[in-house]
């Protein structure tokens, strides 16, 4: 198989990364694997989507010494032509919409990209969830960019709320705002700032207390996940600041929820998604770049990277 891999850096590169982990397995199958940076997509003077690449084939299935290699900027380079490739993996966090275009190009050629690009544009919203059946199991939630709108909602709210970004990661922007709705329009704006206007208003959930669940769902199947516990002071379960993963079981409820989720995902075409669960309610799902290979392969005994790389080569056939 000859995979490509488009990724937001190779700067950023970690052995703990998803990715990392999809390139080792690729690599260990003997596949050729290139990497491509957003900056290094370009269209010819043929019209042909061509990629300045770092050239992997060959090299170790070792992720320390892949991420090595990246970091030192080692790796051959070579401008390859998109089309000469099986299938491309789309790994860039943030996206934008350049990117997206250039992606939907390569599709339309015939080239197979995943997650596909249209899907992405339907589903890395977080309004998407927001929009789905009631069948879907997800706490009470309110999209919009009228603090008027949140204050309404929040009064008719009997708990607290957590805020967040309509379009972000990592935890930035997301607080929370207690059963006294002190400080709800400070919250609103610092949402509202740290992604693109819309503000995601959602109940908050006292489950969380016990963690949250990441679980990878793969072409219509759950892997599996782990347990991510929050920082001391922190209500956030972000690893980034701080959160403590641990093995997990999924229970009746979770499993009933991602059930109900798979025929959305797959209805819009998403492939590689990663679900976060609290108490067996879905309050986010990730389709752009999936996160959680690492812990849910160390503490939950699933090989991430090599189940992807096993359903990309049978898709490609």
């Amino acid at each position: 198989m000859r995979l490509v891999v488009l990724v937001s850096s190779t700067a950023s590169a970690s052995v703990t990364h998803t990715t990392m982990h999809v390139v080792a397995a690729a690599l260990a199958r003997g596949d050729a694997v290139r990497l491509v940076e957003p900056w290094d997509l370009e269209i010819d003077e043929r019209g042909r989507l061509q990629l300045r690449a770092f050239v992997l084939d060959g090299h170790e299935p070792d992720r320390e010494a892949i991420v090595a290699t990246l970091h030192a900027r080692s790796a051959p380079r070579r401008s390859v032509e998109a089309l000469s490739h099986d299938v491309m993996l789309l790994r860039v966090n943030p996206i934008d919409t350049a990117v997206v275009a250039f992606a939907q190009l390569a599709a339309q050629a015939g080239l197979l990209v995943l997650n596909d690009p249209d899907a992405l544009l339907r589903t890395t919203h977080k309004a998407w969830l927001a929009s789905l059946p009631p069948e879907v199991p997800r706490p009470l939630t309110l999209v919009t960019r009228s603090l008027a709108s949140a204050e309404r909602f929040a009064a008719s709210s009997r708990g607290g709320l957590v805020v967040k970004p309509g379009r972000a990661c990592g935890g930035r922007g997301v607080g929370l705002v207690q059963r006294t709705l002190d400080g709800l329009g400070e919250r609103f704006q610092e949402a509202a700032r740290a992604g693109d206007g819309w503000v995601i208003v959602q109940a908050y959930l006292p489950e969380g207390a016990d963690g949250e669940k990441r679980v990878l769902w793969l072409g219509g199947e759950t892997l599996g996940g782990y347990l991510r516990r929050r920082p001391e002071g922190d209500f956030r379960h972000n690893l980034k600041l701080g959160g403590v993963p641990e093995a997990c079981e999924l229970t009746v409820r979770d499993h009933a929820a991602l059930a109900a989720l798979g025929p959305h995902l797959q209805r819009e075409g998403v492939w590689f998604a990663g679900v976060d669960l609290i108490g067996g309610k879905i309050v986010e799902v990730n389709v752009l770049n999936p996160g959680g290979a690492h812990f849910t392969t160390l503490l939950g005994g699933v090989a991430v990277g090599e189940r992807v790389v096993e359903q990309l080569a049978r898709r490609v056939g």
